[in-house]
């Protein structure tokens, strides 16, 4: 996690972040939308990450990325896709449950644990996969009538 930032900070990056990708512009009320949250809280904390140099943000205008607003909001993206990756490809956990728990651990994950998921996977994708494919027989082992796991 960033020195500077909140883990409810990085979720407001993040959401700009992918607000801007699909939309190409953001205003306060798609965060809002987005985070499900009042418009107030996102004014607060629109104000806390220009503080920091992070977003461009005037009211009632579109909200920018500053260059280390957006560097931040891509690294907090990679974080919660290697963690979602990792619980859906590796420990057959379901979408929609590896999407939450992605999103709550990648505030606090340091990024040489990340790297560390990001070579696991590699690892078991490489030539150990051509004999054994290690994901796939864990996830029919998690499926089977001895792990009824909700």
């Amino acid at each position: 996690m960033s020195e500077l930032l909140s883990a409810s900070l990085e979720d407001y990056l993040e959401a700009i972040f992918q607000i801007v990708n699909s939309k190409q512009a953001v205003r306060a009320t798609d965060i809002s939308k987005r985070l499900g949250v009042t418009r107030s809280s996102v004014t607060g904390a629109l104000h806390a990450l220009c503080e920091k140099h992070l977003v461009n943000y005037s009211p009632y205008d579109v909200i920018t990325l500053t260059d280390k607003g957006e560097s931040i909001a891509r690294d907090i993206v990679r974080r919660h896709e290697v963690l979602k990756d990792f619980f859906t490809r590796v420990l057959a956990v379901e979408d929609d449950i590896a999407d939450e728990a992605a999103c709550k651990m990648e505030h606090a994950i340091p990024k040489k644990i990340i790297n560390r998921f990001v070579k696991f996977v590699k690892f078991i994708d490489g030539p150990i996969s051509n004999s054994k494919n290690i994901s796939k027989a864990f996830a029919r082992h998690c499926r089977g009538p001895e792990a009824k796991e909700k």
